[in-house]
């Protein structure tokens, strides 16, 4: 009698115990799956993430060009600075464009530049300037009629994208043309000024920084 007991509770314990092991193993083997399609979907997620970020990232939008180095790397004069405020601001507070600004000012085209909107400066370096005798400089600088004629040359009335630079006529403020060439990194304009920091952004400009003054025909 004892021992039919004993079996009787033993095959109750048995049955009690069992569903509740193998609900166990089915839980644990639910998890195991369902954190490993978690682990899937987020591996998926970031790579999708990185490859939208890696394809949003355009170099074509970031400033080119051997001098673009010189330029500070934070406060008013650098890249982040200068597209924060209108072109003539933001020229005045990089130190390599110093002679322009001095030329602007004295052409009273401060307001005339501030103001325009998507505009595009071809911007001569100091040592552009440099390259032109002290005495034809100075006289020039003294001419404001002249210089009003040279400085304007300089602009465009539409934002041009380095792309467009590839090959293309464009009508300046000064009312002629100018030409552009090149690709990539490397642009010219008309044929003899080299684009040295090109696609820097301005709050109303694009500006190309040349390294020759740029004369319109008489």
């Amino acid at each position: 009698m004892n021992t039919r007991i004993r079996r009787i509770a033993m095959t109750v314990s048995v049955a009690a115990v069992l569903p509740l092991a193998l609900s166990a193993c089915s839980d644990d083997g639910g998890d195991s799956a369902g954190s490993g399609s978690a682990a899937e979907a987020t591996a998926s997620a970031t790579a999708s993430d990185d490859s939208m970020a890696g394809s949003s990232a355009s170099p074509a939008d970031e400033p080119f060009g051997p001098a673009c180095s010189s330029v500070p790397k934070d406060g008013a004069g650098s890249f982040d600075g200068m597209a924060e405020d209108p072109v003539a601001t933001a020229a005045s507070n990089n130190p390599a464009l110093s002679t322009l600004v001095t030329a602007v000012k004295k052409a009273g085209l401060v307001d005339t530049l501030n103001n325009a909107q998507d505009i595009t400066v071809f911007a001569p370096t100091n040592d552009a300037f440099a390259k032109i005798p002290k005495e034809t400089l100075d006289a020039v600088l003294n001419d404001k009629a002249q210089l009003t004629k040279i400085l304007t040359y300089h602009v465009v009335g539409q934002k041009l994208a380095p792309a467009d630079l590839e090959k293309g006529t464009f009508e300046t403020l000064e009312k002629s043309e100018l030409t552009t060439s090149g690709s990539g990194e490397s642009y010219t304009v008309n044929d003899s000024s080299k684009v040295v920091c090109g696609n820097v952004k301005t709050a109303n400009a694009n500006v190309y920084i040349v390294d020759t003054v740029l004369m319109p025909e008489s």
